[in-house]
């Protein structure tokens, strides 16, 4: 029976090496889990939505108005026309200045550090694993 020689040192380290990639890896993908908000899809349907509505109803109050206004005091320019437009400018800036400060609290809600190498860095890189090996490592035995 042939007995199998201890590791070397540089072997060690590279696994070691590899092990902190998986590792830093698992971390990052357990924060993003945690720090998904409210619940993925719905999160992002509810966004959407109040996004719109914060356009659409300033816009709707305008041309309420304005209807309002034409018909009580008609005049020669269209008040429907002018609130109308004054609501979707109104509604567009509340939604820039609310996306403006979300983008900016996520940015401060970082992921943690990741002092170990990627596993784009980790020694192998170039191995590919698949049940049947490879016409190369077939030659190689």
């Amino acid at each position: 029976m042939k007995k199998t020689p201890p590791p070397s040192l540089k072997s060690q380290a590279k696994t070691d090496a590899f092990t902190r990639a998986i590792a830093n890896k698992e971390r990052r993908k357990m924060y993003a889990r945690q720090a998904k908000p409210h619940g993925g899809v719905w999160f992002g349907f509810g966004f959407a939505g109040l996004v719109g509505w914060s356009i659409v109803a300033p816009m709707l109050l305008g041309l309420g108005l304005g209807i309002w206004l034409d018909l009580r005091f008609p005049s020669p320019f269209s008040w429907t026309l002018a609130l109308m437009l004054a609501g979707l400018t109104i509604g567009c800036l509340t939604v820039w200045e609310w996306v403006s400060r979300e983008q900016e609290r996520m940015a401060k809600a970082h992921p943690p550090v990741d002092d170990s190498p990627s596993l784009e860095d980790s020694p192998n890189k170039n191995r590919h694993y698949s049940p049947t090996p490879s016409p190369e490592t077939r030659e190689g035995e």
